[in-house]
């Protein structure tokens, strides 16, 4: 037993290890709900016990075998009850060291991730159950990602579990599974869904809600994955496309919060604090994919991101090309942010007019989301509307949930106020 650790350390520790658990009793039982609840017992067991006893010297066994004590109990208090046995769930559980050996080494939080995007749910569904149970984050997290009211995103999360259990075991695959063959074929439609969910994972770290900016458990755990999927899939252009673009949104780290965790933005940023080893990796991946041409969005973003990497002061920015390239991105996936995005490309390059034109154009599709008017602060600001940017960046605190962000915006607003 390791004593001594805190209720932090041991939140964090349970946070990382819970989709690894969650995999193996999906895995190993075949429902999702069932583990899911299961799973839940077993943290709070942990939670309760670990601070006092200690951590155990293999904590995601105990977690395991906690876990699958609790879901076949559960299940057998229901076969008793309509009088059946099911066979599967009723496998005995095997004994700690025995646990240890057949199950520690394997991480199956990237086969959960490709079993979680069933055919069956639409992918809007599969992706909101992924980040909720493996991904890890709140339903109002994931409402916030897809600019949705958070009781919408609720239903949208239980609705997935009920058509799941309506699926007769709808997590078991053949015994081919992607940590043991390498990638089924069955599951090559799930890629796409599975890309969009360790992009929205890495996102909710990067920008976390709170007082925190960042999360820097979810993207590192986002990077990993990706990663992983890349090992599997290195020819693959979006696979690849993605992992640069979070090595390469990740490389400024450092640099994006002062002494204080104040927000700093990318153009105040000391570049010197970008991490250089982290770039090389980004800029080399995104660059090996560009002899099949420009041709999916994560790849696009990453060339992007590249650009900005590579650009050693904020005035050395090749604006011009950005701007073609979300061109590009925004004719192959229109998206409102994509566009808002294109508007800050297109006021660097056109002026800041320019800018607030086609910011216009998505102020429906964003009306709820802080970032538009943040983004029409800075055009006010760049024309020397001062009394619009004010107010525009005031509108954008009222509306963030990041507390750095919030900070930020309302420093910009006093500052210009008092100008």
């Amino acid at each position: 037993m390791e004593r001594g650790a805190t209720t932090y350390e041991i939140t964090d520790l349970l946070r990382e290890l819970a989709p690894q658990v969650l995999g193996v009793l999906v895995r190993r039982y075949g429902d999702f709900a069932t583990a899911e609840d299961a799973l839940q017992e077993a943290m709070l067991a942990a939670a309760t016990r670990w601070p006092a006893e200690g951590i155990p010297d293999n904590p995601r066994g105990w977690l395991i075998q906690v876990a699958a004590r609790r879901l076949v109990d559960a299940v057998r208090a229901e076969v008793a009850r309509r009088n059946r046995e099911t066979a599967t769930m009723l496998r005995e559980v095997p004994a700690a060291a025995e646990l240890s050996d057949a199950v520690d080494e394997r991480d199956d939080t990237l086969t959960l991730f490709f079993l979680c995007c069933h055919p069956v749910l639409s992918p809007a569904s599969a992706i909101a159950l992924t980040l909720r149970a493996v991904g890890g984050l709140s339903t109002e997290e994931i409402a916030r990602a897809f600019l949705l009211p958070e009781s919408t995103m609720a239903q949208r999360i239980s609705r997935a579990k009920k058509r799941l259990a309506a699926v007769d075991r709808p997590f078991a695959s053949d015994e081919a599974t992607v940590a043991e063959s390498g990638y089924p074929g069955a599951w090559r439609e799930r890629v796409g869904t599975v890309l969009q969910v360790l992009y929205l994972i890495f996102t909710e770290g990067h920008t976390s809600s709170g007082s925190r900016l960042r999360r820097n458990d979810l993207s590192a755990e986002a990077i990993r994955l990706a990663r992983a999927l890349h090992g599997l899939l290195p020819d693959d252009s979006e696979v690849t496309g993605l992992l640069a673009l979070l090595l390469l949104t990740d490389s400024r780290r450092a640099a994006r919060t002062g002494s204080h965790g104040e927000l700093i933005p990318l153009a105040e940023q000391d570049r010197g604090k970008w991490q250089r080893g982290t770039i090389t990796e980004g800029v080399r991946l995104v660059t090996g994919t560009l002899s099949g041409g420009l041709t999916g969005p994560y790849q696009i973003q990453a060339a992007i991101a590249a650009l900005h990497a590579q650009a050693l002061r904020a005035e050395d920015t090749e604006w011009d090309r950005i701007l073609l390239l979300y061109n590009r991105l925004e004719r192959l996936a229109p998206n409102p942010m994509v566009t808002l995005n294109r508007a800050v490309a297109l006021a660097m390059v056109e002026g800041p007019q320019a800018g607030l034109a086609l910011a216009a154009t998505v102020e429906d599709a964003l009306r709820e989301s802080h970032r538009l008017e943040a983004v029409r602060g800075h055009f006010y600001e760049m024309a020397g509307d001062f009394p619009a940017a004010v107010t525009s960046y005031s509108a954008a605190a009222r509306r963030t949930t990041s507390t750095p962000e919030r900070d930020y915006l309302m420093l910009r607003a006093a500052l210009l106020r008092n100008s």
